[in-house]
């Protein structure tokens, strides 16, 4: 497994070794004590598994409560894939990072605590695979809307139209108005 750090402090994405011949491929995925040693995670306790169709926009969620981490993968498709940290004592507080994660390249990226998260499908069709550090709490749930002019995230837009959003998506808030963390 590689592992390379991004520009965000602490985002970090793991790209697992391939072994294919004409039968098809074998990856390791997942080892939790690599995954412990580089991270300091002790535990993952949440599998989720989303599909969504090409222009649907994902984010940028967050949770205040039983904050979470999450390694965060593609098993079909294609999407952009954008964190923004908000640690409020962090040198890279208020920067975004995206990156376009596929079926094809393996890439997974690791999303600490902290950060918001997002995605846009850039593919006819994504499956959206992603192992969380702690447990589903709507009730904390944060959405920074996906076009803050204050992050300048470039989202690979489809022809340019605007993407299709949930409801508490269209209503996010602006990142200056956003909770933070210390």
């Amino acid at each position: 497994m590689q592992i390379t750090q991004t520009p965000l402090n602490d985002v970090l994405i793991f790209e697992p070794k391939v072994f294919g011949d004409e039968r098809g491929f074998f990856m390791e995925t997942f080892r939790a004590d690599l995954f412990t040693e580089t991270t300091g995670v002790k535990a993952l306790v949440q599998d989720n598994h989303s599909k969504s169709r090409q222009g649907i926009l994902r984010g940028l969620h967050y949770q205040l409560e039983h904050t979470q981490g999450k390694l965060v993968r593609v098993t079909q498709g294609s999407v952009y894939d954008v964190v923004v940290d908000l640690r409020q004592s962090s040198s890279t507080f208020g920067q975004s990072y995206g990156l376009e994660l596929s079926a094809q390249d393996n890439k997974q990226l690791w999303v600490p605590a902290g950060f918001a998260h997002g995605f846009y499908v850039t593919s006819a069709t994504a499956e959206f695979v992603y192992k969380c550090s702690d447990y589903y709490h709507p009730q904390s749930e944060v959405s920074i809307l996906w076009n803050d002019p204050a992050l300048g995230i470039h989202w690979p837009l489809v022809n340019g139209e605007a993407p299709a959003l949930s409801e508490k998506d269209q209503v996010g808030c602006l990142f200056n108005e956003a909770p933070k963390f210390d």
